[in-house]
């Protein structure tokens, strides 16, 4: 069996820091820039943050629950982690792609990626109105809202849940789109896309009801146009304890009481 180099990386939670002391003492390591496994130990935000910074490395991340949720990451263990990492399972996941354009005049855009979802949000005490197109067809002329996001399956269960949105089995070619608050149309609670869908999301009134975007962690103002995709020419490898599977995850927070 070929050892694998691990490289640990935390957060800065004083249980994550700790964790950290004890794993360097006991188990061989190396730079996370050198590794060809991470493990991280923390919570799903810090997750979120890994999968980013190493996503062009394409390197494994596992993760270890020194945070407070941790859906993303395994039970905390200093024993057999190197046995832990030979036979845990892969899964693989495509981020979203936003494309948001801002009202400056200058038509500027920003990219970002997006593991979770993609949101946008209004910034002021005015409802959003916000038109959504899909795969070029107007499926929404005007909606009047908080706002509105688009989750992956691995997203599905942060907030697209807490707003109402459905959970996707994490295997599934499926993406959510959710809407915040709406007002109008009141009785739309969102939809289940192809995940090859093209999505525009265009903010009517942009001066008077201003909206923002976020995509995962960063967020764009002021934008007057956005644009989601998934893009499969990129991929992120997150390894699980084969008791302790995402996709097992996923199923049994849809049976929560």
């Amino acid at each position: 069996m070929t050892r694998r180099k691990i490289g640990f990386v935390a957060s800065d939670a004083p249980e994550a820091e700790e964790a950290l002391a004890r794993l360097t003492r006991r188990y061989t390591n190396v730079p996370p820039e050198e590794a060809d496994v991470i493990v991280a130990l923390g919570g799903d935000g810090l997750m979120l943050e890994s999968l980013h910074k190493h996503m062009d490395r394409h390197v494994p991340i596992y993760g270890m629950n020194r945070g407070t949720v941790g859906f993303l990451m395994n039970e905390y263990s200093e024993d057999d982690l190197v046995e832990r990492l030979e036979r845990a399972d892969l899964v693989q996941l495509h981020p979203l792609r936003m494309v948001a354009e801002r009202k400056n005049g200058q038509g500027e855009t920003q990219t970002a990626l997006a593991i979770n979802e993609v949101s946008l949000l209004r910034e002021s005490r005015q409802a959003a109105k916000i038109r959504v197109s899909i795969d070029g067809v107007v499926r929404l002329e005007e909606m009047i809202c908080d706002g509105i996001l688009m989750a992956t399956p691995a997203g599905s269960t942060a907030y697209n849940l807490s707003a109402h949105g459905p959970i996707i089995p994490i295997g599934a070619p499926l993406l959510a789109l959710t809407p915040i608050s709406a007002f109008r149309p009141r009785r739309w609670r969102g939809a289940l896309l192809p995940a090859k869908a093209d999505v525009v999301f265009d903010i009517l009134e942009a001066r008077k009801r201003p909206v923002s975007a976020t995509a995962d962690y960063t967020e764009v103002r002021d934008v007057t146009r956005v644009t989601v995709k998934e893009d499969r020419s990129l991929t992120t490898d997150l390894l699980f304890d084969p008791e302790h599977n995402l996709e097992e995850r996923i199923l049994k927070e849809q049976f929560l009481p």
